[in-house]
């Protein structure tokens, strides 16, 4: 290594991940590093495209590498890979996280979250499905512009997603008739979750949202027990009576060894056009209160306004149709937030699995 690459290094030794709490060089972030005389390139590869201080650590890196003598241009590519949730047995192979987005209760607006969420996501770059498994209530194909018809099968008797915005979409709605009702008894609704982790042709996904009904029945249950989870949101709105709900749901997370990446507070507050103040319909600050009670971070506050109903109606969600509005601005800072408390899981679960590889080897040495 030369004694500018040296510089190089050393000074993005101190340039460190906010959400990691390492610097970048350690993490291995720096890659395809190249030096032509003054001028200097390279890569930071991410964990996620979403990263929400991506702006941030570009800047940074920037600004310490040209203060080296001798560097006269910096040009940083801002790259990402997002990383698999390691598990023991995955039901779906070529998809890296799956994270279930819940309500303790219906009404708080959980299948929109679930759905601009998604295409958030995927607006940042990464690969995304998203799985509408409130079988009763089905709204999702509604909300994405997506009409009711059967998917196409393909081999082995499995069948392929929808496709819309940039996303794969499976729904309890394909499987019926336009407007019929999905009448099944509980013991079925296992099966119809089985057949949308095991018989759908998802491909490979960096991401795959799964929109939970309400409450924490049977098909919460299957979800946990059947599909690697590797981590959960839980919707709520501001007021007591949504919070009450919300708290079972972040239990039963809890009972199933199913991480908590956090807590969005739905319909959180209203903007009127005339005073540009936010006016607190439903009480202010359960989410943040319910957050702070169980030790898990507080992901976003989505403001209540028309122009969600607008466009979850016309099938072009928010955050799409209108990406600068007070709502599209939130998703877009939970889709950073959700993918980086999934970046922090893997890094605190790789640490775990290295210490704990290094207290074995240090007992079998003992021992022997």
């Amino acid at each position: 290594m030369s004694e500018l690459q040296e510089k190089i290094m050393s000074a993005l030794k101190t340039v460190q991940d906010p959400d990691l709490h390492k610097d970048i060089v350690s993490l291995g972030f720096i890659k395809n590093l190249n030096i032509e005389g003054g001028s200097v390139k390279f890569d930071v590869e991410l964990t996620t495209p979403a990263c929400p201080v991506k702006e941030q650590l570009r800047t940074e890196c920037e600004t310490k590498v040209k203060a080296i003598d001798g560097v006269e241009q910096v040009d940083v590519n801002m790259t990402a890979v997002v990383r698999s949730t390691e598990h023991a047995q995955p039901v779906l192979p070529g998809v890296k996280n799956i994270v279930a987005v819940a309500s303790g209760k219906g009404g708080v607006g959980k299948s929109t979250v679930s759905t601009n969420l998604a295409i958030a996501l995927s607006l940042t770059g990464a690969r995304v499905g998203l799985m509408d498994a409130d079988i009763y209530g089905p709204s999702i194909p509604q909300m994405m512009g997506i009409p009711i018809s059967s998917p196409k099968v393909g081999s082995e008797n499995k069948f392929f997603p929808h496709e819309k915005h940039g996303l794969k979409v499976v729904s309890a709605a394909f499987l019926t008739k336009q407007g019929q009702p999905l009448m099944l008894r509980g013991p079925m609704l296992g099966g119809i979750i089985q057949q949308f982790l095991q018989n759908v042709e998802w491909g490979e996904l960096d991401y795959l949202i799964i929109d939970l009904p309400p409450g924490t029945g049977d098909v919460q249950l299957t979800l946990t027990q059947k599909a690697p989870l590797s981590g959960a949101v839980v919707v709520t709105t501001p007021q007591e009576v949504s919070l009450i709900d919300a708290d079972k749901g972040v239990k039963m997370f809890q009972q199933v060894k199913v991480p908590l990446l956090g807590i969005v507070e739905n319909m959180s507050y209203f903007v009127c056009d005339g005073c540009d103040k936010k006016h607190h319909i439903f009480r202010q600050g359960g989410g943040k209160t319910l957050a702070e009670n169980f030790k898990i971070p507080l992901l976003g506050e989505v403001p209540i306004i028309p122009a969600i109903a607008e466009a979850g109606d016309n099938g072009i969600p928010v955050v799409m149709s209108d990406p600068e509005s007070p709502a599209g601005k939130a998703y877009k800072e939970l889709a950073g937030q959700v993918a980086a408390q999934l970046s922090i899981n893997q890094a605190n679960s790789g640490e775990k699995v290295s210490a704990d590889f290094e207290l074995a080897w240090s007992t079998e040495k003992e021992a022997n």
